[in-house]
């Protein structure tokens, strides 16, 4: 299994990291577009919904932790051909997030047990996700 790690830490409120993080109008703005639909409960359904050139992509899971202000994990299956939707075609995502000094920290965790994961060197800012995550929450 691979487990890869980003940490970034964030000049703004916990709750300010956690509506940038849960919120679908925020997740829109730093994953690529991405419509996101879930009631955040736990067991429900999870969904990221994407337009490129004339195309929708969808991922989908389940939310299996959601405590406020602290953590948040879903899995998520990620289409391609020739792979199933099926129990070990999912992955992962875990959002842990905690204050240090009137900074946040987020620490994202995926846990890959798919066929071909690849385990990454820990990543932080370099990351331009991540860093348009840290942007977006600090301008708010």
């Amino acid at each position: 299994m691979a487990t890869n790690i980003s940490t970034i830490t964030i000049n703004a409120s916990i709750q300010k990291v956690w509506d940038t993080v849960t919120q679908p109008e925020w997740v829109k703005l730093w994953q690529y577009g991405s419509d996101l639909m879930t009631t955040w409960e736990v067991g429900s359904d999870i969904k990221f919904s994407t337009t490129w050139e004339d195309k929708v992509f969808e991922q989908w899971g389940k939310v299996l932790a959601f405590k406020p202000t602290e953590l948040v994990s879903y899995s998520l299956f990620a289409p391609r051909p020739g792979v199933e939707d099926k129990p070990e075609n999912y992955f992962t995502m875990n959002y842990h997030l905690s204050s240090e000094n009137g900074l946040t920290k987020l620490e994202i965790v995926q846990e890959d047990q798919r066929p071909n994961a690849v385990q990454e060197e820990p990543q932080g800012e370099e990351n331009p996700v991540l860093k348009l995550l840290k942007e977006i929450a600090e301008a708010g």
